[in-house]
C-alpha cells in the first residue's frame, strides 16, 4: 500500500467516540457545557482584572493570559469536536487538521512554558518578597510571557511540518477527536527510532524543562516555608501557591503521561479521556481554582457585579 503523505492531500477521519454511539449524546453535551464554562469564566477573570487597578499585579498579569490561553486552547479543539459529534460526518480536511495539529500544539507548549513562569513568581512572592516588586517588575513580567508565547509559536511550525510527513501507509483514519501528536503516532507505520528521537526531544523541551523549573521553584518554596512559625505566615504562602500547584498537577500529569508514555503503551479508550481531560476540563477548573481561595479576586467579582447592578438601576 502506497504511502499517504502530505503530497496527496486528503481528509482525515476523526473517530472519536464512535464506537460507543450510546455515549456521543452525552458526551457532546458535557463538552458543550464545559466549553460555555472555559470561556465565560476565564473571560470573566480577564474583564475583572482589566477593570480592577488592585489586581495589576504579576501574579494576576500571569493568570490573565492563562485565561486567555486556555480559551484558545480549547477553541482549536471543541468547535470540530462538536461538529463531529453531532452528525455523522466524521471527516475533518487535511488544512483543517494541519491547523488544529499546530494550534493545540502551540497553546500546549505555551501553557507549559507559563506554568513555569508563574512558578517562579509564586518563587520570588515567598522566597522574595521584600524585593518581589523589584524582581517582578511589569517589563520583566511582559517579557517572559512574551518569551513563552514566542517558544511555543516558534517550534509549532517544525514539528507540525515534521509529523505530517511522517509515513502513514494510506492511513487516514484517526482513532481520537482532534488531531495531535499521540493520535498520529497511532498511525503511523514505520516507527523508526528518528520518531523516538523526535518525541523524546519535545518532552524534554516543552515539558521536562518547564517541570524542572517548577519542581526547584517549589523545593525552595518548601525550604522557606519550613523556617515559618507562625500559622499566618504558613496561611499566606498556602493561599499563594496552592492554586498554582494544583493547577500544574492536574495539567502536568495527563499531559506527561499522553506525551513521554512508550508508544506500544497506549491505549486508545484511556487516552481519549485523558485527552478530553486536560484540552476541555482542566481549562474549564483552572478559575474555578483560582479563585477559591483568592479573597482579591471575590472582591473584584463582587465589586464588578455590584457596580453593574447599580449601573442598571440608576
Amino acid at each position: 500500500m502506497g504511502t499517504f503523505n502530505a503530497s496527496s492531500g486528503g481528509d482525515f477521519i476523526l473517530l472519536g467516540f464512535s464506537d460507543q454511539p450510546q455515549l456521543e449524546p452525552i458526551i457532546s453535551v458535557a463538552v458543550l457545557l464545559f466549553y460555555l464554562m472555559t470561556v465565560l469564566s476565564n473571560t470573566a477573570i480577564i474583564l475583572v482584572f482589566s477593570l480592577d487597578s488592585r489586581l495589576h499585579t504579576p501574579m494576576y498579569f500571569f493568570l490573565t493570559n492563562l485565561s486567555f490561553l486556555d480559551i484558545c486552547y480549547t477553541t482549536s479543539v471543541v468547535p470540530q469536536m462538536l461538529v463531529n459529534l453531532w452528525g455523522p460526518n466524521k471527516l475533518i480536511t487535511y488544512a483543517g487538521c494541519f491547523l488544529q495539529f499546530f494550534f493545540a500544539f502551540d497553546f500546549g507548549a505555551i501553557e507549559c512554558l507559563l506554568l513555569a513562569v508563574m512558578a517562579y513568581d509564586c518563587y520570588a512572592a515567598v522566597c522574595q518578597p521584600l524585593h518581589y516588586m523589584v524582581i517582578m517588575h511589569p517589563q520583566f513580567c511582559k517579557k517572559m510571557v512574551a518569551a513563552s508565547w514566542l517558544t511555543g509559536l516558534g517550534g509549532a511550525p517544525g514539528v507540525s511540518s515534521f509529523t505530517f510527513t511522517l509515513p502513514r501507509c494510506g492511513h487516514h483514519t484517526i482513532d481520537d477527536f482532534f488531531c495531535e501528536i499521540p493520535a498520529f503516532l497511532k498511525i503511523i507505520c514505520e516507527y523508526t527510532k528518528i520518531i523516538d528521537a523526535f518525541i523524546y526531544i519535545l518532552g524534554v523541551l516543552y515539558l521536562l524543562l518547564p517541570l524542572f523549573v517548577i519542581l526547584i521553584s517549589y523545593a525552595v518554596i518548601t525550604q522557606a516555608v519550613t523556617k515559618i512559625k507562625s500559622g499566618r505566615g504558613w496561611k499566606k504562602v498556602l493561599n499563594t501557591c496552592s492554586s498554582h500547584l494544583t493547577v500544574v498537577s492536574l495539567f502536568y500529569g495527563s499531559a506527561i503521561y499522553m506525551y513521554l508514555q512508550p508508544k506500544k503503551s497506549f491505549s486508545y479508550n484511556v487516552d481519549k479521556f485523558i485527552s478530553l481531560f486536560y484540552t476541555i476540563i482542566t481549562p474549564s477548573l483552572n478559575p474555578l481554582i483560582y479563585t477559591l481561595r483568592n479573597k482579591d479576586i471575590k472582591v473584584a467579582l463582587n465589586n464588578v457585579l455590584f457596580m453593574n447592578k447599580n449601573q442598571g438601576a440608576n
